[in-house]
This record gives structure tokens, sequence and C-alpha cells, in this order.
């Protein structure tokens, strides 16, 4: 069991909050699908969730929903707990170095703030 939270920025705002609030209710309800096997599974089908190669350890969700792709990008704090930071619309087959950059960057907020 793993479970599934989202970064807050030093001000208080969820990106990924910010994000699903923009959604349809239908894209919405499968990314909660979604997570809550990425909270349940003890082996997770990587066409949901795996880790990308080439980052600083950022861990890929994917949704599909109809003809929209939808990723979550995060990491792991310890062993049971996904926090997750990033989220856009996928339009093309590779991920943009700019949405993984952006991933690394808020992990390293992250943790910096932690250890405060």
């Amino acid at each position: 069991m793993r479970n599934v939270q989202f970064y807050r920025t030093q001000t208080g705002r969820s990106p990924v909050e910010d994000f699903l609030s923009s959604l349809s209710g239908p894209q919405a309800a499968k990314i909660a699908w979604v997570l809550q096997l990425v909270e349940d599974l003890d082996t997770i089908p990587r066409q949901y969730f795996k880790k990308l190669t080439n980052t600083d350890e950022i861990w890929e969700t994917r949704v599909q929903v109809g003809r929209n792709t939808f990723r979550l990008l995060g990491f792991f704090d310890g062993s049971k707990l996904v926090i997750l930071n990033h989220a856009f619309a996928k339009k093309s087959q590779k991920i943009p170095k700019s949405e993984i950059t952006i991933a690394e960057q808020r992990k390293r907020d992250y943790f910096r703030r932690k250890r405060k």
C-alpha cells in the first residue's frame, strides 16, 4: 500500500490540484481511479506508473481518457509515500524535458523545506 499526496508550494498552492480542477468530470474521475490503483496495488501495471529514465528519480503516472493522455509526475518520499508535483496533458510521444525539469525543481524544493 502506498499513499499518494500532492506537493504544495511554499504558499500552499497545489499545482496538481489546480490542473485537476481544470479537467472535465470524466477526465478527473479516471485520474482518481488510476491514483487509487497506485495506492492499492502492490504491482502497478507499467501503463499507469513507471520510473522515468535519465531523471532525478521522477516517476510518471499516465492516464488515458479517450484521445487525451495526462501525465502526473512525482517522486517517492520513503518507500510508501508518493508525492505528485506536476501534471500536464501530453501531446507528443516523448515527455518534454521542460516538464521533467519542473518536477525535479519541485522535488528539490519539497526536500529542502522538509529538512527545515
